[in-house]
């Protein structure tokens, strides 16, 4: 059931200020694993753009290192598998061997579970991988399923249509159309329900968990187009890599740094758009320029 007293929690407006909580500027005494390492399980043989588009925003807000789970293709003689290819060569910053990470961002670019075939079920296995260290999670797209099966503080990044199927999986009925009608009141009640912090994307983003709820300004109708939750969900990865610490010991909420995440990413957009229209990756080239501008 919904605690009706969530709907009266304060919304705190999120603005650029609000961010600079969530920036750790680097010092000489920093290395690239203090400063954050973001373990990755994105893209798949349907949606590669995905892994491209994550890692790389991922690198452009300033995290230490990249580490990217690729596919499980026992079957190609290739040194490097194909979704390896195909992020090393936009970002040949990133790492493709397995080892300790500070952060996981799961499920950007994945098929839903039962769809897709046989490299959608090795996909998800990989998803295992990130129960072996007890570290903050983003949940997206494919992985939304896992949201409250981790001890670790968790956020999902869902649109509508994936809150809506989510909520009715675990016995909630909702259609997105109700959801797209009221989305602070059911980001609130999927944090209650879920027992996790909730991005719920839209022109308006709201963020709630059982404690708080943050709406953002409205952002460019542009967004709309492919690929732009993968940009997203990688720039929240980062930050939440970067605060692992902090999270973990309660300085700053995951909710916060998502919401730091989500400004980054509507300034950004805005940038690249001037205006008119945009892709997702030119968003990514915006991301360094806006950090920048927010930095206390």
């Amino acid at each position: 059931m919904f605690d009706w007293a969530m709907d009266h929690l304060p919304v705190k407006k999120w603005s650029a200020k609000d961010c600079r909580r969530a920036f750790i500027v680097p010092t000489s005494l920093d290395h690239k694993y203090s400063r954050g390492v973001i373990g990755m399980v994105t893209g798949s043989v349907q949606y590669p753009g995905a892994a491209v588009l994550s890692t790389h925003a991922a690198m452009a807000t300033g995290v230490g290192m990249v580490r990217f789970i690729s596919l499980n293709e026992s079957w190609n003689w290739q040194p490097l598998r194909f979704l390896d290819q195909l992020v090393l060569a936009r970002s040949p910053e990133v790492v493709t061997h397995p080892g300790k990470v500070s952060a996981w961002l799961l499920g950007s670019g994945v098929p839903s579970k039962g769809m897709g075939g046989f490299t959608t079920r090795l996909r998800h296995r990989d998803f295992n991988k990130a129960r072996r260290q007890s570290v903050p999670m983003v949940l997206d797209a494919g992985a939304l399923y896992l949201a409250g099966t981790f001890n670790q503080p968790t956020l999902i990044t869902p649109h509508v249509g994936e809150l809506s199927d989510l909520l009715n999986s675990r016995g909630t009925s909702v259609t997105s159309s109700a959801i797209e009608g009221d989305p602070r009141k059911w980001a609130q009640m999927a944090a209650q329900i879920l027992k996790v912090s909730v991005l719920l994307k839209g022109s308006i983003t709201y963020l709630a968990d059982e404690a708080q709820v943050i709406e953002l300004p409205e952002a460019t109708a542009w967004l709309a187009t492919a690929g732009t939750g993968d940009v997203l969900a990688g720039v929240i990865g980062a930050l939440v890599a970067t605060n692992s610490v902090a999270i973990t010991s309660g300085d700053i909420s995951i909710l916060e740094v998502g919401a730091t995440g989500a400004m980054i990413h509507a300034e950004a957009a805005e940038l690249s758009s001037t205006g008119g229209p945009l892709t997702a990756m030119r968003i990514t080239d915006s991301i360094p320029f806006v950090v920048r501008k927010m930095l206390p």
